[in-house]
């Protein structure tokens, strides 16, 4: 078992604040294309929300993943997950590097803050040219003395309207493509204006409106080369790391898709047609039984992964797996939810056609479907690493 009484109070906690904070303004977060990650993140770092495994020197709780799985499972039960992937960039994805692998000056400058809900940080990988392919990125950083000047772009940046700094992955050397790359914290606003060089463009998505996304463009920016994240050409390893992370965050935010499964119940218990519940049909039983039990295998394969990342072993193939799952069991889920609550469930604001869209970048963000079953097959041995 996961899961102590220490996890289920964490997470009651964390349902509470939903209840309070997030839930009641969903609807007006998601018409604006954004929340107010300034004043929510402020909230959350209040409550000790944001470090829940980070250290304690650092303003975090020192806790293992195990906890921040658990507040990221509690934080998929939001009307909205664009909030919550929002809150998973900030907690798992951006500032796990920085808290493993920077210098202490790096820590209490950059992580501190993040870690308090002083802050919005992003994470930046991705690039128009180079998505899941995360080895052809093409974002530089030049040495120049005691510097770093950095030009490129990053695309699809979670948080990235409003973000205060980012995590950059970017070419540091000429050398092996997976050798030649660093992390560089770099700050995207100087005394509250956008930082010199900087432009951030707002892309406009399909789902998950509540969480800005932005093209960040960045043109011979300057920043001192101690805000590199450990070792010069060690970046490409630090992220494939930190994806670890980012993806069983990812599973564990589907694993709230019960919710889905037991709202489309509700709602057929009360739709009569032909004179009887909708939901005394028994293909819909079988079918809303059969989703239940995918989700909990989805669980049992999360929670194993989780397990085995806090007794440091490698998790590449396993958090590669519960991503699959959870990706192609999250649009299943959504899709057969909003078949069964018909016209209704098509309806704009529904929770069912808001899960639809936003679900659907489950199998595309933090690394493809087809990656993942890469990955997995290189793991199992069917590929050469060159493949």
């Amino acid at each position: 078992m996961l899961y102590t009484p220490e996890h289920h109070e964490l997470m009651a906690s964390i349902r509470r604040f939903i209840a309070a904070e997030i839930d009641p303004f969903v609807d007006e977060w998601e018409a604006g294309e954004i929340f107010p990650a300034h004043e929510l993140f402020k909230k959350m770092g209040r409550l000790g929300f944001l470090g829940i495994t980070k250290p304690e020197a650092y303003g975090g709780m020192g806790l293992d993943f195990s906890y921040a799985l658990a507040a990221a499972e509690a934080i998929g039960h939001a009307r909205a997950q664009g909030v919550g992937m929002g809150i998973g960039v900030q907690s798992n994805m951006a500032t796990p590097a920085l808290a493993a692998f920077g210098s202490d000056e790096l820590k209490r400058e950059f992580l501190a803050p993040a870690i308090a809900g002083d802050v919005v940080v992003s994470i930046g990988v991705s690039e128009q040219g180079a998505g899941s392919d995360v080895s052809s990125l093409k974002t530089r950083a030049r040495r120049d003395g005691d510097d770093y000047v950095i030009s490129g772009s990053k695309m699809w940046i979670t948080n990235g309207t409003q973000a205060d700094w980012i995590c950059l992955l970017c070419n540091t050397s000429d050398g092996p493509v997976h050798k030649n790359k660093s992390l560089i914290v770099v700050p995207l606003k100087e005394n509250g204006k956008r930082a010199k060089g900087v432009e951030v463009q707002k892309i406009k998505k399909f789902g998950m409106w509540s969480s800005d996304t932005a093209q960040i463009f960045f043109d011979e920016v300057r920043v001192p080369v101690r805000h590199r994240i450990g070792e010069e050409g060690m970046g490409f390893i630090y992220q494939m790391k930190q994806f670890q992370e980012e993806r069983l965050d990812g599973a564990a935010r589907r694993l709230a898709s019960i919710d889905l499964i037991n709202e489309t119940a509700d709602y057929l218990r009360q739709r009569i047609a032909f004179g009887r519940p909708l939901l005394d049909n028994q293909f819909i039983q079988y079918k809303l039984a059969e989703l239940k039990t995918e989700l909990e295998a989805l669980r049992s394969l999360t929670y194993r992964a989780t397990l085995a990342y806090v007794n440091g072993e490698d998790v590449i193939e396993l958090a590669s797996m519960a991503k699959l799952k959870a990706g192609r069991l999250g649009r299943e889920i959504a899709d057969w939810c909003m078949q069964f609550q018909g016209g209704m469930g098509y309806t704009w604001d529904n929770r069912v056609s808001r899960a639809y869209r936003d679900y659907r970048l489950g199998s595309i963000g933090g690394g493809a479907d087809e990656v993942m079953m890469m990955v997995i097959a290189r793991k199992m041995g069917l590929m050469e690493m060159g493949s």
